[in-house]
């Protein structure tokens, strides 16, 4: 069975930083890219960053690019999204998703069929 596992998250203060993973089971990533969705409360979920199955593309939504890193480790079968400078909006459900893609370098993809759980993430003094 395919799923993506999520853990991290959890209640930070503005400026602090938060490490989200995210764990495959029952397929390699190496051949997918992996994106990074969040659903802020009351708003449609919105892609945040990406980064293809070579990990040498990756893409940042203005509001997070120079705050958030994207980064894959193949062998571990992991991805992450590291996420600093943290402010109030900010606040929402993450969520990682995986396509796979025929092209290494691409991660801007229609559609991402396999999504993990979910995890809150709360900025907040």
């Amino acid at each position: 069975q395919l799923q993506l596992v999520q853990s991290g998250g959890g209640l930070v203060q503005p400026g602090e930083s938060l490490r989200l993973s995210c764990a495959a089971t029952g397929f390699t990533i190496d051949d997918y890219a992996i994106a990074w969705f969040r659903a802020a409360p009351g708003e449609d979920r919105v892609g945040i960053s990406c980064i293809s199955s070579s990990g040498l593309v990756t893409n940042y939504k203005d509001f997070v690019r120079g705050r958030f890193i994207i980064s894959r480790d193949n062998a571990k079968n992991t991805v992450d999204l590291q996420m600093n400078s943290l402010k109030p909006e900010d606040t929402a459900v993450y969520y990682c998703a995986a396509q796979k893609t025929t092209d290494s370098n691409m991660c801007l993809v229609p559609h991402y069929n396999y999504w993990g759980q979910g995890t809150q993430v709360t900025v907040s003094s």
